[in-house]
């Protein structure tokens, strides 16, 4: 299990500026970005008609479920979920293992273009996340230290 990760601004507006060119580049109606705790990051397009607070919880509940599903055959995950209905379609992707990327999509657009976006798309929020994670290590690691701190390292420093 990994641990929760801190989000800063600046990765934050770059996760938006990507998945907001996902958006249009698949010709999608929405995008959403949820951690594996079922935890909202970001969205993008219509989702005013979208729970997205449940949407990102059963994302992640699906994600789990499946995992399980892939363990029983021999598999480590299913990176890729399809979801096809009769207006809407969803597609759903894990990027570096610790987030997971949602495109809703309808007839505007077709798999075969959102499975090319997602694979740009996915290697860029990649690197990201990995901002992310290395900031949030170095900020918990900062706090550890800080907490490391007596009453007594601090009364002695400004006797």
């Amino acid at each position: 299990m990994q641990s929760a990760f801190l989000m800063f601004e600046e990765e934050h507006r770059d996760i938006i500026s990507v998945i907001e060119r996902l958006l249009e580049e698949a010709n999608a109606k929405c995008v959403y970005l949820v951690d594996k705790d079922g935890q909202l990051i970001a969205a993008s397009g219509e989702t005013s008609d979208i729970d997205a607070t449940s949407l990102a919880s059963l994302t992640a509940g699906n994600i789990a479920a499946t995992g399980g599903l892939a363990r029983l055959i021999g598999e480590k995950e299913f990176s890729i979920l399809f979801h096809e209905g009769e207006k809407d379609n969803l597609h759903i992707s894990i990027v570096g293992q610790r987030v997971i990327l949602v495109v809703i999509f309808d007839k505007r657009s077709s798999l075969g273009l959102v499975r090319l976006r997602v694979k740009k798309a996915s290697e860029e929020l990649n690197r990201i996340i990995q901002r992310v994670t290395k900031k949030s290590q170095e900020s918990t690691q900062k706090e550890q230290l800080l907490a490391e701190i007596t009453d007594e390292d601090i009364e002695r420093l400004f006797q």
